[in-house]
């Protein structure tokens, strides 16, 4: 069944060009998968580190901006890629070293400070970062030969960032690796006394979660062909997390319908109801008191739930009498 549904949901997601009408809904299909690129790197540290970051915007930022600056000044797509996810990664590894000095709120506060800094940067430092006008590029990469200027074309090309993305998140969780980041979060004392370096294997983490909120910034680059500050501030990190918390942390599958959910309400909702934001709020306020593990694996559990409750309940045959008592 699970791999039904896996080659249904790949079947669905690469035909999405033909049954959507309209490039705007194909646009909002490519955002859809862009940030559900991110939330599944935020989802490396708050799901399976038990790391909470309210940071992770900056890492998208430092990504798209080092792009529309190396493209403005004339780089070539491939130097411009390589250069800005090696500085993401070069900046996720400052962020870890500073932000592993806390734990629980500690690290959180860090992670905002960090994200804040760079918002900082990004909205003063005008002769870098041009300020609120932002920076602006005029073309797309062409891989292979193939132009990604049409929604279309970029469309896929997003899925198979998207599909690379979780297919590596699958390595990363079923790996020796992955066990031993999800023993950090549950038990780092213990850990630490079997011999892990805990620290080691978080800032490791990081840099991983780092470098895909990296691919998603350059997407988004890409996607918008414009970068401001407010790719970097603190409401982007705070949809993010709530991309991962809505759709449940520490699974696949949860940050992509997070991502989905928030997308959506964003773009399309926001169309017909004015009041958006109170949507969001009052949908996440809704799983958080019915399906407090996240809608993901709360629809799981329910469906487990209707699958005991559909079964008719066998009869027990009493051993020594051979009657048999009726459930």
């Amino acid at each position: 069944m699970k791999r039904l549904a896996l080659s249904a949901a790949l079947v669905l997601l690469v035909t999405v060009p033909w049954w959507v009408r309209g490039t705007f809904y194909v646009n909002i299909a490519s955002q859809v998968l862009l940030y559900a690129i991110f939330a599944l790197g935020v989802n490396v540290l708050a799901g399976y580190a038990g790391l909470v970051s309210l940071g992770h915007a900056g890492l998208f930022g430092i990504a798209a901006y080092t792009g529309a600056k190396m493209l403005t000044g004339g780089a070539g797509h491939l130097a411009v890629d390589v250069s800005a996810l090696a500085i993401t990664v070069l900046a996720a590894g400052i962020f870890a070293v500073l932000a592993l000095r806390g734990t629980g709120l500690g690290f959180v506060m860090i992670t905002v400070a960090l994200g804040q800094i760079v918002w900082g940067v990004a909205y003063r430092w005008i002769s870098l970062t041009n300020g609120d006008n932002g920076i602006s590029i005029t073309s797309r990469p062409s891989p292979f030969g193939v132009s990604l200027a049409s929604p279309r074309s970029f469309y896929w090309a997003t899925l198979v960032v998207f599909l690379v993305t979780v297919l590596s998140m699958a390595i990363f969780v079923a790996s020796p690796f992955g066990a031993s980041v999800r023993g950090t979060r549950d038990q780092p004392r213990r850990m630490n006394a079997l011999g892990y370096h805990v620290w080691m294997i978080r800032f490791l983490a990081f840099l991983f979660s780092g470098f895909w909120s990296g691919v998603a910034g350059l997407l988004y680059l890409y996607y918008n062909q414009f970068v401001s500050p407010q790719a970097v501030a603190l409401t982007a990190s705070a949809e993010a997390l709530l991309m991962v918390i809505a759709g449940g942390t520490g699974t696949l599958v949860g940050p992509v319908a997070g991502a989905a959910l928030v997308v959506v309400i964003k773009n399309v909702a926001s169309a017909y109801i004015e009041r958006w934001n109170f949507v969001l709020g009052a949908i996440f306020v809704l799983i958080m008191v019915f399906m407090p593990e996240g809608l993901v694996p709360g629809l799981g559990r329910l469906t487990r739930r209707l699958r005991v409750g559909a079964r008719p309940a066998a009869r027990v045959t009493v051993p020594v009498t051979g009657e048999e008592i009726p459930p």
